[in-house]
Protein backbone atom coordinates (compact mmCIF):
# COMPACT_ATOMS: atom_id res chain seq x y z
CA UNK A 1 0.00 0.00 0.00
CA UNK A 2 3.06 2.23 0.91
CA UNK A 3 4.49 1.61 -2.58
CA UNK A 4 1.34 2.97 -4.25
CA UNK A 5 1.30 5.88 -1.72
CA UNK A 6 4.58 7.18 -2.71
CA UNK A 7 3.64 7.23 -6.32
CA UNK A 8 0.54 9.60 -5.81
CA UNK A 9 3.03 11.67 -3.77
CA UNK A 10 5.60 11.47 -6.86
CA UNK A 11 2.05 12.77 -8.55
CA UNK A 12 1.44 15.38 -6.32
CA UNK A 13 4.65 17.03 -6.04
CA UNK A 14 4.85 16.64 -9.79
CA UNK A 15 1.79 18.68 -10.73
CA UNK A 16 2.98 21.43 -8.12
CA UNK A 17 5.77 21.80 -10.57
CA UNK A 18 4.00 21.36 -13.67
CA UNK A 19 1.44 24.22 -12.73
CA UNK A 20 4.34 26.69 -12.07
CA UNK A 21 5.28 26.66 -15.60
CA UNK A 22 4.11 29.59 -17.87
CA UNK A 23 2.96 27.41 -20.57
CA UNK A 24 0.43 26.02 -18.21
CA UNK A 25 -0.59 28.49 -16.42
CA UNK A 26 -1.72 30.55 -19.55
CA UNK A 27 -3.73 27.25 -20.48
CA UNK A 28 -6.58 27.63 -18.14
CA UNK A 29 -8.37 24.56 -19.63
CA UNK A 30 -5.13 22.89 -18.89
CA UNK A 31 -4.62 24.02 -15.66
CA UNK A 32 -8.09 23.65 -14.51
CA UNK A 33 -7.61 20.13 -15.33
CA UNK A 34 -4.30 19.58 -13.52
CA UNK A 35 -5.83 21.92 -10.62
CA UNK A 36 -8.64 19.36 -10.31
CA UNK A 37 -6.72 16.01 -10.00
CA UNK A 38 -4.17 17.83 -7.65
CA UNK A 39 -6.78 18.72 -5.39
CA UNK A 40 -7.92 15.26 -5.27
CA UNK A 41 -4.58 13.56 -4.08
CA UNK A 42 -3.24 16.76 -1.89
CA UNK A 43 -5.54 14.94 1.29
CA UNK A 44 -3.37 11.76 0.70
CA UNK A 45 0.01 13.43 0.55
CA UNK A 46 -0.77 15.56 2.66
CA UNK A 47 -1.35 12.70 5.46
CA UNK A 48 1.78 10.59 3.49
CA UNK A 49 4.03 13.68 4.36
CA UNK A 50 3.57 13.65 8.11
CA UNK A 51 3.55 9.50 7.98
CA UNK A 52 7.17 10.09 6.51
CA UNK A 53 8.38 12.49 8.75
CA UNK A 54 7.54 10.53 11.69
CA UNK A 55 9.37 7.66 10.32
CA UNK A 56 12.50 9.24 9.93
CA UNK A 57 11.46 10.67 13.52
CA UNK A 58 11.55 6.73 14.73
CA UNK A 59 14.07 5.84 13.24
CA UNK A 60 16.60 8.31 14.92
CA UNK A 61 14.30 7.42 17.94
CA UNK A 62 15.57 4.12 17.60
CA UNK A 63 19.11 4.93 17.39
CA UNK A 64 19.39 7.05 20.24
CA UNK A 65 17.59 3.72 22.44
CA UNK A 66 20.76 2.15 20.49
CA UNK A 67 23.47 4.27 21.71
CA UNK A 68 25.41 3.08 24.43
CA UNK A 69 26.95 6.15 25.57
CA UNK A 70 23.29 7.78 26.00
CA UNK A 71 22.50 7.90 29.88
CA UNK A 72 19.13 6.48 31.12
CA UNK A 73 16.91 9.41 31.20
CA UNK A 74 17.71 10.56 27.50
CA UNK A 75 16.95 6.63 26.67
CA UNK A 76 13.98 6.88 28.52
CA UNK A 77 12.18 9.84 26.59
CA UNK A 78 13.75 8.73 23.36
CA UNK A 79 11.77 5.19 23.89
CA UNK A 80 8.43 7.23 24.99
CA UNK A 81 9.00 9.42 21.96
CA UNK A 82 8.93 6.03 19.60
CA UNK A 83 5.88 4.64 21.26
CA UNK A 84 3.89 7.99 20.93
CA UNK A 85 5.21 7.83 17.16
CA UNK A 86 4.40 4.71 16.42
CA UNK A 87 1.02 4.67 17.23
CA UNK A 88 0.40 8.15 15.94
CA UNK A 89 1.50 6.71 12.58
CA UNK A 90 -0.62 2.82 12.99
CA UNK A 91 -3.56 5.57 13.17
CA UNK A 92 -1.98 7.82 9.88
CA UNK A 93 -1.73 4.35 8.03
CA UNK A 94 -5.40 3.09 8.64
CA UNK A 95 -6.15 6.79 7.35
CA UNK A 96 -4.37 6.51 4.29
CA UNK A 97 -6.01 2.96 3.49
CA UNK A 98 -9.23 4.83 3.77
CA UNK A 99 -8.07 7.97 1.54
CA UNK A 100 -7.12 5.29 -1.03
CA UNK A 101 -10.75 4.01 -1.68
CA UNK A 102 -11.92 4.97 -4.87
CA UNK A 103 -13.94 7.81 -4.13
CA UNK A 104 -17.66 8.20 -6.51
CA UNK A 105 -17.10 10.99 -8.41
CA UNK A 106 -20.34 11.85 -8.23
CA UNK A 107 -20.34 12.74 -4.51
CA UNK A 108 -19.03 16.57 -4.58
CA UNK A 109 -21.91 17.16 -7.17
CA UNK A 110 -26.21 18.63 -6.41
CA UNK A 111 -28.75 16.34 -6.45
CA UNK A 112 -31.93 16.15 -8.41
CA UNK A 113 -34.48 13.99 -6.06
CA UNK A 114 -37.51 12.37 -7.15
CA UNK A 115 -40.28 11.17 -5.35
CA UNK A 116 -43.27 9.18 -6.70
CA UNK A 117 -46.47 8.01 -5.54
CA UNK A 118 -46.25 3.98 -5.59
CA UNK A 119 -48.72 0.80 -3.98
CA UNK A 120 -51.25 2.65 -1.56
CA UNK A 121 -53.61 5.08 -3.91
CA UNK A 122 -54.37 8.16 -1.71
CA UNK A 123 -52.12 7.59 0.97
CA UNK A 124 -49.59 6.65 -1.01
CA UNK A 125 -49.29 10.18 -2.15
CA UNK A 126 -49.52 11.26 1.13
CA UNK A 127 -46.67 9.77 2.41
CA UNK A 128 -44.76 10.81 -0.68
CA UNK A 129 -45.64 14.42 1.21
CA UNK A 130 -44.57 13.74 4.23
CA UNK A 131 -41.03 12.19 2.64
CA UNK A 132 -41.11 15.58 0.78
CA UNK A 133 -41.03 17.55 4.12
CA UNK A 134 -38.91 15.16 6.14
CA UNK A 135 -36.00 15.82 3.13
CA UNK A 136 -36.90 19.46 3.19
CA UNK A 137 -36.20 19.78 7.09
CA UNK A 138 -33.46 18.18 7.15
CA UNK A 139 -32.05 20.55 3.68
CA UNK A 140 -33.11 23.80 6.57
CA UNK A 141 -31.02 22.26 9.13
CA UNK A 142 -28.21 21.07 6.87
CA UNK A 143 -27.75 23.71 5.15
CA UNK A 144 -28.64 23.18 1.90
CA UNK A 145 -31.26 24.54 -0.58
CA UNK A 146 -33.88 23.11 -1.81
CA UNK A 147 -35.98 24.33 -4.81
CA UNK A 148 -39.10 22.45 -6.42
CA UNK A 149 -38.95 21.55 -9.98
CA UNK A 150 -42.08 20.46 -10.89
CA UNK A 151 -44.77 18.94 -8.47
CA UNK A 152 -47.91 16.78 -9.53
CA UNK A 153 -51.06 17.70 -5.62
CA UNK A 154 -53.68 15.43 -4.54
CA UNK A 155 -56.73 17.04 -3.24
CA UNK A 156 -56.26 15.79 0.45
CA UNK A 157 -52.60 17.33 -0.17
CA UNK A 158 -50.84 14.50 -1.21
CA UNK A 159 -47.87 14.35 -4.11
CA UNK A 160 -48.28 11.88 -7.10
CA UNK A 161 -45.10 12.80 -7.66
CA UNK A 162 -42.47 16.14 -6.97
CA UNK A 163 -38.95 16.71 -8.55
CA UNK A 164 -36.89 18.96 -6.95
CA UNK A 165 -33.19 19.85 -6.43
CA UNK A 166 -30.61 19.94 -3.92
CA UNK A 167 -27.98 22.21 -4.02
CA UNK A 168 -24.97 22.14 -1.24
CA UNK A 169 -21.34 20.58 -0.38
CA UNK A 170 -21.24 17.21 -1.10
CA UNK A 171 -25.13 16.74 -1.42
CA UNK A 172 -25.00 13.64 -3.47
CA UNK A 173 -22.67 12.01 -1.02
CA UNK A 174 -25.86 12.14 1.44
CA UNK A 175 -28.60 11.48 -0.27
CA UNK A 176 -27.40 8.90 -2.66
CA UNK A 177 -28.35 6.21 -0.26
CA UNK A 178 -31.90 7.35 -0.13
CA UNK A 179 -32.34 5.69 -3.83
CA UNK A 180 -35.43 3.12 -3.39
CA UNK A 181 -38.62 1.95 -2.12
CA UNK A 182 -39.96 3.59 1.42
CA UNK A 183 -42.44 1.86 2.49
CA UNK A 184 -44.96 2.68 5.48
CA UNK A 185 -47.38 0.81 7.95
CA UNK A 186 -49.84 3.33 9.49
CA UNK A 187 -53.45 3.46 9.50
CA UNK A 188 -54.43 5.86 6.82
CA UNK A 189 -56.49 8.83 7.30
CA UNK A 190 -58.80 7.77 4.70
CA UNK A 191 -59.87 4.43 6.21
CA UNK A 192 -62.98 4.55 8.54
CA UNK A 193 -62.27 1.41 9.84
CA UNK A 194 -59.12 1.73 11.39
CA UNK A 195 -57.46 -1.02 9.85
CA UNK A 196 -53.12 -0.40 9.33
CA UNK A 197 -52.26 -0.37 5.55
CA UNK A 198 -49.18 -0.67 4.00
CA UNK A 199 -47.67 1.75 1.04
CA UNK A 200 -44.94 2.67 -0.93
CA UNK A 201 -43.20 5.68 -2.35
CA UNK A 202 -40.18 5.73 -4.56
CA UNK A 203 -36.95 7.53 -4.78
CA UNK A 204 -34.91 8.33 -7.22
CA UNK A 205 -31.76 10.74 -6.52
CA UNK A 206 -29.56 11.63 -9.50
CA UNK A 207 -26.27 13.84 -9.45
CA UNK A 208 -26.99 16.78 -11.18
CA UNK A 209 -24.96 16.98 -14.70
CA UNK A 210 -23.35 20.25 -15.83
CA UNK A 211 -24.01 21.40 -20.01
CA UNK A 212 -20.14 20.34 -19.88
CA UNK A 213 -20.67 16.26 -19.40
CA UNK A 214 -23.98 16.01 -21.49
CA UNK A 215 -24.39 17.69 -24.91
CA UNK A 216 -27.85 17.89 -26.06
CA UNK A 217 -29.07 19.01 -29.62
CA UNK A 218 -31.23 21.42 -30.35
CA UNK A 219 -32.53 19.57 -33.17
CA UNK A 220 -33.42 16.40 -30.47
CA UNK A 221 -35.66 18.38 -27.95
CA UNK A 222 -39.24 18.87 -28.91
CA UNK A 223 -40.63 21.93 -26.81
CA UNK A 224 -44.61 22.63 -25.54
CA UNK A 225 -45.68 24.54 -23.20
CA UNK A 226 -48.81 23.86 -21.01
CA UNK A 227 -50.81 25.08 -18.05
CA UNK A 228 -49.35 23.08 -14.21
CA UNK A 229 -50.58 19.82 -13.66
CA UNK A 230 -50.47 20.72 -10.11
CA UNK A 231 -52.62 23.49 -7.93
CA UNK A 232 -49.70 25.52 -8.37
CA UNK A 233 -51.44 28.86 -7.29
CA UNK A 234 -53.34 31.28 -9.42
CA UNK A 235 -50.73 33.29 -11.37
CA UNK A 236 -49.80 29.48 -13.03
CA UNK A 237 -53.54 28.18 -13.66
CA UNK A 238 -53.82 31.20 -15.54
CA UNK A 239 -50.74 31.26 -18.10
CA UNK A 240 -49.38 28.32 -19.90
CA UNK A 241 -45.36 29.11 -18.24
CA UNK A 242 -45.14 25.20 -17.81
CA UNK A 243 -43.48 23.49 -20.29
CA UNK A 244 -42.49 20.33 -21.31
CA UNK A 245 -39.97 18.66 -22.88
CA UNK A 246 -39.68 15.87 -25.02
CA UNK A 247 -36.25 14.23 -26.10
CA UNK A 248 -36.72 12.39 -29.45
CA UNK A 249 -33.85 10.35 -29.33
CA UNK A 250 -34.63 8.56 -25.65
CA UNK A 251 -38.31 9.09 -25.30
CA UNK A 252 -37.85 11.27 -22.46
CA UNK A 253 -40.54 13.81 -21.17
CA UNK A 254 -39.86 16.44 -18.87
CA UNK A 255 -42.35 19.00 -17.48
CA UNK A 256 -41.57 21.66 -15.57
CA UNK A 257 -43.79 23.98 -13.62
CA UNK A 258 -41.83 26.09 -10.45
CA UNK A 259 -41.19 29.19 -12.13
CA UNK A 260 -43.87 32.22 -13.60
CA UNK A 261 -41.42 32.92 -16.43
CA UNK A 262 -41.80 30.17 -19.43
CA UNK A 263 -38.04 30.84 -20.03
CA UNK A 264 -37.02 30.15 -16.61
CA UNK A 265 -39.06 27.03 -16.79
CA UNK A 266 -37.37 26.10 -19.97
CA UNK A 267 -34.18 25.90 -17.76
CA UNK A 268 -34.90 23.86 -15.12
CA UNK A 269 -36.41 21.48 -17.49
CA UNK A 270 -33.23 20.97 -19.85
CA UNK A 271 -31.37 20.91 -15.92
CA UNK A 272 -33.85 17.46 -15.25
CA UNK A 273 -33.00 16.57 -18.81
CA UNK A 274 -29.51 16.63 -18.89
CA UNK A 275 -29.51 15.13 -14.75
CA UNK A 276 -31.53 11.92 -16.46
CA UNK A 277 -29.48 11.51 -19.52
CA UNK A 278 -26.40 11.45 -17.33
CA UNK A 279 -27.95 8.98 -15.05
CA UNK A 280 -28.88 6.87 -17.83
CA UNK A 281 -25.09 6.59 -19.52
CA UNK A 282 -24.01 6.26 -15.69
CA UNK A 283 -26.04 3.62 -15.96
CA UNK A 284 -24.66 1.93 -18.36
CA UNK A 285 -21.65 1.76 -17.17
CA UNK A 286 -22.45 -0.05 -14.48
CA UNK A 287 -23.84 -2.32 -15.85
CA UNK A 288 -20.93 -3.33 -17.42
CA UNK A 289 -19.18 -3.68 -14.01
CA UNK A 290 -21.73 -5.18 -11.92
CA UNK A 291 -19.87 -6.82 -9.52
CA UNK A 292 -18.48 -4.05 -8.29
CA UNK A 293 -21.91 -3.09 -7.20
CA UNK A 294 -21.93 -5.93 -4.57
CA UNK A 295 -19.78 -3.83 -1.94
CA UNK A 296 -22.43 -0.75 -1.89
CA UNK A 297 -25.01 -0.34 0.33
CA UNK A 298 -27.74 -0.27 -2.51
CA UNK A 299 -27.84 -0.26 -6.11
CA UNK A 300 -29.85 2.81 -6.20
CA UNK A 301 -32.72 0.73 -7.54
CA UNK A 302 -36.00 2.32 -7.21
CA UNK A 303 -37.64 -1.37 -6.71
CA UNK A 304 -35.30 -2.06 -3.64
CA UNK A 305 -37.22 -1.86 -0.24
CA UNK A 306 -34.76 -0.25 1.15
CA UNK A 307 -36.43 1.32 4.32
CA UNK A 308 -39.47 0.91 6.52
CA UNK A 309 -41.95 3.24 8.57
CA UNK A 310 -43.74 2.09 11.20
CA UNK A 311 -46.37 4.46 12.70
CA UNK A 312 -47.79 2.26 15.53
CA UNK A 313 -44.29 1.11 17.05
CA UNK A 314 -43.25 4.26 16.27
CA UNK A 315 -40.45 2.37 14.42
CA UNK A 316 -37.62 2.89 11.38
CA UNK A 317 -35.94 0.58 9.99
CA UNK A 318 -33.09 0.54 7.70
CA UNK A 319 -33.73 -2.81 5.93
CA UNK A 320 -29.98 -2.99 4.35
CA UNK A 321 -27.69 -1.97 7.54
CA UNK A 322 -30.31 -3.85 9.75
CA UNK A 323 -30.52 -0.74 11.78
CA UNK A 324 -33.80 0.16 13.71
CA UNK A 325 -34.77 3.43 15.49
CA UNK A 326 -37.44 4.37 18.09
CA UNK A 327 -37.44 8.12 16.94
CA UNK A 328 -39.78 7.97 14.35
CA UNK A 329 -41.38 11.31 14.88
CA UNK A 330 -37.73 13.04 15.15
CA UNK A 331 -37.14 11.40 11.64
CA UNK A 332 -39.72 12.47 10.06
CA UNK A 333 -39.18 15.96 11.17
CA UNK A 334 -35.70 15.87 9.70
CA UNK A 335 -33.62 14.25 11.67
CA UNK A 336 -31.89 12.18 9.39
CA UNK A 337 -28.49 12.91 9.57
CA UNK A 338 -26.99 10.26 12.11
CA UNK A 339 -28.61 7.04 9.87
CA UNK A 340 -26.97 8.79 6.75
CA UNK A 341 -23.66 8.83 8.46
CA UNK A 342 -24.27 5.02 9.61
CA UNK A 343 -24.78 4.43 5.60
CA UNK A 344 -21.95 6.16 4.20
CA UNK A 345 -19.55 4.56 7.18
CA UNK A 346 -21.33 0.49 6.50
CA UNK A 347 -20.60 1.62 2.74
CA UNK A 348 -16.57 2.88 3.20
CA UNK A 349 -16.42 -0.26 5.32
CA UNK A 350 -17.56 -2.75 3.06
CA UNK A 351 -15.62 -0.68 0.20
CA UNK A 352 -12.11 -1.12 2.45
CA UNK A 353 -12.95 -4.62 2.49
CA UNK A 354 -12.46 -5.06 -1.52
CA UNK A 355 -9.34 -3.44 -1.03
CA UNK A 356 -6.13 -5.32 -2.17
CA UNK A 357 -2.74 -3.46 -1.32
Amino acid sequence: MLNKVAKIFDRFRELEQMMQLPGVASDGQKYARLMKEYNQISPIAEVYSVYEQNEKDIRDARLLMEDASMDAELRSLAEEELYALTDKNKALYEQLKLLLVPKDENDGKNVLIEIRQGTGGEEAALFAADIYRMYSMYCASAGFKLQVLSANETELGGLKEIVFSVAGKDAYSKFKFESGTHRVQRIPVTESNGKIQTSAVTVAVLPEAEAVEIEISPADIKFESCKSSGSGGQHINKTESAVRLTHKPTGLVIECDSERSQLQNKEQAMRVLRTKLYDMKEKEQSDRIASERKSQVGSGDRSEKIRTYNYPQSRVTDHRIGKTLYTLDAFMNGNIGALIAELVAYDMAERLKGQEW
